[in-house]
């Protein structure tokens, strides 16, 4: 498909409309106000627009009024009231909602290299765990970090993907494993919302892996994390989510459900890092608690799917961490579409298996390696993902009444954002109802059509 050149006349106001007060994103400058009438650009097909029918080959209009979006449909529908509006001409871009990171461990010290280099000798994930590497050894360098390090090391990987168009973010503890140390990261991570002006949902995974400390003593540490890290933390309204790792190397069934009814009582919300290495029957738990998300999902069985659908749980896959570590055993993808699980992708950004920073990456490896279709891929990183994290009344779609968070982008097509390899499109970028990025170089239309 060509990119859509179409315009309307509509009436111009005599001056752009003044940048609203906003405060300046971390290391630039303030950004202007999107507010105006975005006409001329192709919907990605399927996941846009909500209840609005999309005439095939008519440009599409949406109107952005204090920093959300008020109207969006067909661009020769738009009502007589928005036309004295500014314009801005898309030129035909195709429009994404603003991509949903929703499964991150974007804070933490150091990095992991030296494990890549041990599995590529051979070793397992869990042999390098056993071998005193994998978590453990980012909860040292974690430790060791101030605050300030950790926003520091933590800024330009957040910057990466918001250069790519993220326009909200999950990102979790679980690289403390103490309480001042998972206060810490938390911290970052709130920091970093308000500094780079992007929407940030807190994850508390103290039930991550065992601290050192509490070697031989898991019950000790998950009564810990249960009865005084994750109220301690809550009270600060540092978590808005609680995930556990429930696995062989990890926390056993009942440790699990432990945690997730201790935020039960604090009325917290539930996630999980589910049957990665086995089939732990860790997503039917989580689907009794309600569960947002079960995260990775390679052994999840039919059971679980069941248990998800019944629950509106959201599949999380993590294309980046199977890569990696060079898995072999499929999620059971066919399975989730069959019964209509909804199936977001992610980043699962963190140092020891999966260095990932590329979204649109990520949608390429769940088509590639998981067999996604295209629009499957692309309402995972946006429509899904909002979902997992507890946001599709805010971001994941193109719609009245939401703030306004979508991304324009120069290609001929949507199937080019899971098609190109390490490439990062010029994209123009609306979050929060700020013009944040404009690669596409996008302006008002000072001159109305025809003028």
């Amino acid at each position: 498909m060509e990119p859509m050149t179409l315009s309307v006349d509509l009436p111009m106001a005599q001056t752009p409309p003044a940048p609203l007060a906003h405060p300046a994103p971390h290391g630039g400058a303030a950004r202007p106000s999107a507010d105006g009438v975005w006409i001329n650009w192709v919907p990605a097909a399927g996941l846009v627009v909500q209840d609005v029918p999309v005439p095939a080959g008519e440009p599409m209009c949406a109107v952005v009024q204090d920093g959300r979006i008020a109207w969006v449909g067909p661009q020769l529908q738009l009502p007589l009231s928005f036309q004295t509006l500014h314009r801005w001409d898309a030129r035909g871009a195709v429009a994404t909602p603003g991509l949903v990171d929703c499964h991150t461990h974007l804070v933490y010290g150091g990095q992991r290299a030296n494990e890549f280099a041990m599995r590529l000798a051979g070793a397992t994930y869990e042999e390098v765990a056993r071998a005193g590497g994998g978590i453990v050894s980012s909860v040292k360098a974690t430790r060791a970090s101030t605050e300030d390090e950790l926003f520091a090391q933590a800024a330009p990987r957040l910057q990466a993907l918001l250069d790519e168009g993220v326009c909200a973010i999950e990102i979790k503890s679980g690289y403390g494993l103490a309480l001042e140390h998972e206060r810490k990261q938390l911290r970052v991570a709130r920091r970093l919302g308000e500094a780079f002006g992007v929407t940030v949902r807190t994850t508390f995974l103290g039930a991550h892996a065992l601290p050192p400390e509490y070697a031989g003593r898991s019950q000790d540490y998950t009564d810990l994390v249960c009865h005084e890290m994750l109220p301690a933390l809550a009270a600060e309204s540092l978590v808005d989510a609680v995930d556990v790792f429930c696995e062989r190397i990890a926390f056993t069934l009942a440790e699990t459900e432990q945690v997730f009814q201790a935020a039960q009582r604090l009325g917290i919300p539930v996630k999980l890092h589910a049957e990665q290495l086995s089939d732990m029957g860790g997503a039917a738990l989580a689907a009794r608690y309600g569960a947002l998300s079960c995260d990775h999902i390679e052994h999840l069985s039919a059971d679980g799917i069941a248990a998800m659908k019944a629950a509106g749980t959201v599949a999380v896959l993590l294309p980046g961490a199977y890569y990696t570590l060079r898995d072999t055993h499929l999620p059971p993808i066919a399975q989730l579409r069959e019964a209509g699980v909804p199936m977001a992708v992610s980043t699962d950004h963190n140092p020891g298996t999966s260095p990932a920073l590329s979204m649109l990456l990520m949608a390429n490896m769940a088509c590639t390696l998981f067999r996604l279709t295209v629009p499957e891929a692309l309402a995972g990183i946006t429509t899904h993902a909002a979902r997992a994290l507890g946001l599709q009344d805010t971001h994941g779609l193109i719609a009245a009444g939401r703030p306004a968070n979508f991304v324009l982008w120069p290609v001929a097509e949507a199937a080019e954002l899971a098609y190109w390899l390490g490439h990062k499109p010029a994209c123009t970028i609306v979050r929060q109802g700020r013009l944040v990025a404009n690669g596409l170089g996008v302006a008002i239309a000072r001159e109305p059509h025809g003028a």
